[in-house]
């Protein structure tokens, strides 16, 4: 008689993802790049864990997200697959990397290759529908994201409540309901004014994931650092920090170099 371990954990798919919206359940989604940090975000209850290009501007040290490679996206993302048994792993698609629909589909195999994501995040509106319709046809998993764009921020001169006025609005809402007809499962909305994000919330079928954007999204996604105070930057004026975590590193830095100065081991 063979003796069996315990049964894997099941991670959450897509359809839990959907499932959640359609019983009217918030969900939760914060960004990770390294293992430990993931595992922590995920046994803290955290239904998706988006591995953001924003590790451009959290860990790497550059002032937009605009450097930051695929290989940089597959080396984070694989650390945080690693570390986690039960969240649903979404990685961007950094700058350059759907530049075509070609491109974007070898991008986006070789992320859930190498790296062992569950799905892919792109940024784009309704013109990039089609890439999205693409990769879903490929039997990819895909997050849409429109409103503010941090890859686009050269062309957009900076970043900014987005859906202001009534033309910029309506595209808003035709992007997200052409991504929704492309195949995206789930859209994250960036900085869109607090009614149109509630419009487009109530408009779609799939979830949205606001950031920045009002509390009548389906859920929220924040970035780890921004949560956690862990930063040498101001952090965007939406963000409520719930931990002052770079304090707590300063002065725990600080008493062991005077321990050191001191003589003391």
């Amino acid at each position: 008689m063979s003796v069996q371990g315990p049964l894997p954990t099941l991670r959450n798919t897509v359809k839990t993802i959907q499932a959640m919206r359609d019983r009217g359940e918030k969900i939760a989604m914060l960004t990770a790049y390294d293992a430990i940090t993931a595992s922590l975000v995920e046994t803290s209850g955290t239904d998706l864990i988006l591995v953001g290009d924003s590790v451009g501007n959290t860990l790497l040290g550059y002032d937009t997200t605009v450097p930051v490679t695929l290989s940089d996206m597959i080396h984070h993302t694989r650390a945080v697959v690693r570390g986690t048994h039960k969240a649903l792993v979404v990685m961007d698609l950094p700058f350059g990397t759907t530049t075509t629909s070609t491109r974007a589909l070898n991008s986006s195999a070789k992320a859930l290759q190498e790296s062992g994501c569950q799905a892919v995040k792109l940024e784009g509106g309704t013109r990039v529908a089609k890439t999205v319709e693409k990769l879903v046809q490929a039997g990819i998993p895909v997050m849409g994201h429109i409103g503010l764009e941090p890859q686009s921020v050269n062309a957009l001169g900076g970043y900014g409540k987005k859906g202001k006025t009534s033309d910029e609005a309506k595209a808003l809402i035709q992007s997200a309901k052409d991504l929704q007809n492309a195949g995206a499962f789930s859209l994250v909305l960036e900085l869109v004014i607090p009614e149109i994000a509630a419009e487009i919330t109530e408009t779609l079928k799939i979830p949205t994931i606001g950031i920045g954007s009002g509390n009548d999204c389906s859920g929220q996604v924040l970035v780890i650092n921004d949560l956690i105070g862990l930063s040498v930057r101001p952090i965007p004026k939406f963000a409520k920090p719930r931990a002052d975590v770079a304090s707590t590193i300063r002065q725990a830095v600080q008493a062991y170099v005077q321990s050191v100065r001191r003589g003391e081991s």
